[in-house]
Formats: C-alpha cells, sequence, structure tokens
C-alpha cells in the first residue's frame, strides 16, 4: 500500500485498502476526521500509514450508528491519549436512543396488529383512539389528569410519591390489548369533568396542605399493606392495612377512629366520585393476560373498603347478640 519512497499514500491507493469509495475518504478528510500528511505538488492528497487503522476505526464507529459529532470527540480523545470515557458514553447514549426507537417501532407493530384484527365495524373508533398516541406513548396526560385530581398545595414530595405509584409505566413491548387499553386510558385522562369522569373527592375539601401530605402518604402505605393481601389471595378483613386505611383519612379530618367515624366514612366513601375506569384499564395495562393481576392502588382501594364494609356488618352482627342498639 505505502509504495512510494516518503511512506505515504494517494487517496486512491487508501480508499483501495480499506475497501471504500473515494469519496467516502475524502467525505471523512473534508470534516476533519481523517488529516492528511501532506499534498504532492499537483495537490493531491497524501496520507500518512496510521491513516488505514484512522480510517477503519471511524467506519466501525460509524457502523453503529454514533453520530459525527461522537465519533470526532472519540478520535479526539484518543489523539490526547486519555481514557475511552467519551467512547462509553456515546455508546450508552446510542443505546439509550435506540431502546425509544425499538420500544416506538413495537408499539407501533402492536397499533397496526390491533387494527388489522378488529372487526371492520371498529376500526374508526381504534384508530381514533391510537392515533392521539405517540410512539412510545407519553405519560404526561396522565400526570396532568392526578395533578388535577389531588388536593391544591399538596407537598411536591408527596404528589410524585403519589404519581409513581398511579400512573402505569408503557410496556416496551405491548400486545394489541395493551395499546388499546392505553389509548383508552389517554382518552379517559384528556375527556372534561363530567358524569362519566368526576372531579375530586369531598375528603379533599377538608385537606389543607399538610393534612393532605399525611392523608395521601397514609394511604399509599395502606394500598401497599392492602395490595400484599390481595396477592396473597385474602378476602377483605380487619387488620393492619384496614387500620390504615382509616387513620389516614381520620387524621385527615381531625379526629380518631372510633365506630361513628368509620360508619361516617364508609357512607362518603361510597358517595364520593370513583375512577374505576382508570383503574380498570391501569391493570389492563401493566397485567400480561396469563400472569396473576398486579394490585393496583384502585384494587387496593376496593379491597379496603369492602373491609371496611366488612368490618362494620361484623360489629353491627356482635352489638344485635348482645342486645345493644346500634
Amino acid at each position: 500500500m505505502f509504495s512510494s519512497h516518503d511512506g505515504l499514500c494517494t487517496i486512491g491507493e487508501l480508499a483501495e485498502h480499506a475497501g471504500v469509495s473515494v469519496e467516502t475518504v475524502r467525505f471523512y478528510s473534508d470534516r476533519g476526521l481523517l488529516p492528511e500528511a501532506s499534498r504532492s505538488t499537483g495537490g493531491h492528497r497524501r496520507y500518512a500509514p496510521d491513516a488505514a487503522e484512522r480510517l477503519s476505526l471511524i467506519r466501525s464507529l460509524r457502523g453503529l450508528d454514533l453520530p459525527l459529532p461522537d465519533v470526532r470527540r472519540i478520535l479526539d480523545e484518543q489523539d490526547a491519549g486519555g481514557a475511552p470515557d467519551v467512547l462509553e458514553a456515546a455508546v450508552t447514549d446510542r443505546l439509550n436512543v435506540l431502546g425509544t426507537e425499538l420500544a416506538a417501532l413495537r408499539w407501533r407493530e402492536a397499533a397496526l396488529r390491533l387494527v388489522h384484527e378488529c372487526p371492520p365495524t371498529e376500526r374508526p373508533d381504534i384508530l381514533r383512539l391510537v392515533g392521539s398516541l405517540t410512539t412510545p406513548p407519553s405519560t404526561a396526560s396522565l400526570a396532568r389528569f392526578w395533578r388535577a385530581w389531588l388536593p391544591p398545595r399538596m407537598p411536591a414530595r408527596s404528589v410524585t410519591a403519589f404519581l409513581e405509584r398511579a400512573i402505569p409505566h408503557p410496556p416496551d413491548d405491548p400486545r394489541p390489548g395493551q395499546v388499546l387499553a392505553f389509548a383508552r386510558l389517554h382518552a379517559f385522562v384528556t375527556q372534561p369533568c363530567g358524569k362519566s369522569n368526576p372531579c375530586q373527592p369531598r375528603a379533599h375539601s377538608a385537606a389543607g396542605a399538610r393534612e393532605a401530605s399525611a392523608l395521601y402518604t397514609g394511604l399509599a402505605h395502606a394500598y401497599d399493606l392492602a395490595s400484599a393481601e390481595i396477592r396473597k389471595g385474602a378476602q377483605p378483613c380487619s387488620g393492619e392495612a384496614l387500620d390504615g386505611f382509616i387513620d389516614a383519612y381520620a387524621s385527615t379530618y381531625g379526629t380518631h377512629d372510633t365506630p361513628a367515624f368509620r360508619r361516617m366514612l364508609v357512607g362518603q366513601l361510597a358517595a364520593d366520585p370513583r375512577i374505576d375506569r382508570y383503574w380498570d384499564l391501569t391493570a389492563e395495562v401493566i397485567n400480561a393476560p396469563d400472569s396473576h393481576p398486579e394490585p393496583t392502588p384502585g384494587s387496593a382501594h376496593d379491597w379496603l373498603l369492602k373491609a371496611l364494609n366488612a368490618d362494620l356488618r361484623a360489629t353491627l352482627a356482635t352489638r344485635c347478640s348482645d342486645g345493644q342498639t346500634y
């Protein structure tokens, strides 16, 4: 390759050795990635022996789809004899980008399968639903819904903790049914408040900033305990989960956990706005068809409400057997 008297080669010789076109070598040279050693008297480019290895590295980096600015930084770091930190950072960034791109492709594939497999009469509605989603889908609309639902002036830390529990993470490799469930969830949270999409529970009106934080911190703990019971297949019952659930509301109202308070609370919770549709769709998004359903805050709340009703019935039965009025 380097047969000239000065040990340099022409652009054509370098291109032939590397198995690329002259235009490719010129492209990298013009962008400063492949420096020339000199120019001939006729103005032709001449390259040093290390140009072949440098060109091979450039092609390898570009073959990994690393952008030219990243390739330049990697070469500059190599020229300076530094550690390969820039290369590691560039590869990590590219992996993250590819992960997002692959997730987007999987969501598009699942959406196409959904449209392909659904009955023709349902396609217009399904196209409208899935057409409103980005790929991969964003959870921003769900976050906006909950920020409007939660009590005003609730501490940011408490809001963030609740959002982490309440917002389902879109699966990276969804089934068509999960795409449809997430699209319906997006449609649910973006519709105006009304009968099918109520606004706020009355408990929020009694909660200031401090009380709201205590309410949702206590509810989160109670939901965790109830979720553990649900995973074990336990029926709704009295216990630590229910006690924590009641205490969270009692603290909000500045009172104590008494039978009278429990009677008042069960009536209020039964009358408060519910978003069962949100939790049903959330369960469809996060659960595989053949797996044991993973509890959501909604299913945990329902379990606790049933436990509260069962506890009140048991208390009533005990009082009646003792001849007490209730």
